[in-house]
């Protein structure tokens, strides 16, 4: 699991942006946000080793100027960048199978 944050992680600081780690990937099953913690920021080779039949979102948060500080909006949800910058979040949700990932949100 440390490899996926840790991609996202190179990715994201190389192109100058800061990056949210308090919010992250999650695994999907009957709950909403169920474990495990996907990080957006994370060591390689570390963490849970990826298994068919894992359901993991994976939603980087990268926030402009290359700062990571943000605050929780007013409506109680939103998280928006300290300093006003723009910033932008995604999320894929992939499918761990014998055969390898399989990223169930694609077009």
């Amino acid at each position: 699991m440390g490899d996926i944050g840790h991609a996202m992680s190179v990715v994201g600081r190389g192109a100058g942006y800061g990056i949210q780690n308090d919010f992250a990937g999650h695994g999907i099953g009957r709950a909403m946000h169920e474990d495990p913690f996907v990080h957006n920021e994370a060591r390689p080779r570390r963490g849970l080793p990826l298994r068919p039949g894992l359901v993991i979102a994976i939603e980087p948060s990268l926030m402009a100027g290359g700062r990571d500080d943000y605050r929780i909006g007013s409506d109680g949800w939103s998280i928006v960048t300290a300093d006003g910058r723009r910033s932008a979040h995604v999320e894929h949700t992939v499918a761990i199978t014998a055969d390898g990932p399989r990223i169930l949100t694609l077009p």
